[in-house]
């Protein structure tokens, strides 16, 4: 069986306040409808059956980082493990901060058998749970991670460019702006 007949579950990496931002960059509002619910939307619109956020409790199921400010690595981890324990295969990590992603975005990870993410950053990406290095430390890089589980890197389509990337700073998401 092939992992894409696996169960899908979802993580969204919250890092809580942002200094660039103002405000904790989840309960940003986009259009209407928090960061963070617009992200969980989209999970569950790739298929994930189960959605969880990572480092705090914004009303949806949540997972505490391993170690406080470690890093995202850290929300991936504990997500992974609670997906696993979900009955779920495979992992779709996903950042707070990119909240204009679409499915069409993702179609290309969802796709990939052996999990992927983007040229241009590690988050989005598809992770089978069952590449997740036993040593990996909640304080890794996210790129290791990506590097350790075999995950492809695949080319990011121009136009999807500024949505993968997400907005860290007011002026970015000025540009994504619904």
């Amino acid at each position: 069986m092939s992992d894409l007949s696996k169960p899908l579950g979802a993580v969204i990496l919250c890092g809580g306040g942002s200094t660039r931002m103002g405000q904790d960059k989840a309960l940003l509002d986009w259009g209407g409808v928090r960061a963070v619910d617009r992200v969980a939307a989209l999970a569950r619109a790739a298929g994930a059956r189960v959605v969880l956020t990572a480092g705090r409790d914004y009303g949806l199921d949540w997972v505490p980082d391993p170690e406080e400010g470690a890093g995202p690595v850290g929300g991936v981890l504990a997500g992974a493990a609670a997906l696993r324990a979900r009955g779920c295969a495979r992992a779709l990590v996903l950042a707070v901060d990119a909240p204009t992603l679409t499915v069409d975005d993702l179609a290309p990870l969802l796709a990939a058998d052996n999990g992927a993410t983007f040229e241009v950053s590690p988050v989005p990406m598809v992770l089978p749970l069952g590449s997740v290095p036993g040593d990996a430390l909640p304080g890794w890089p996210l790129r290791r991670l990506v590097e350790r589980a075999g995950l492809a890197v695949l080319p990011c389509p121009e136009e999807a460019r500024a949505r993968i990337l997400g907005a860290n700073t007011p002026e970015e998401r000025d540009r994504l702006r619904p």
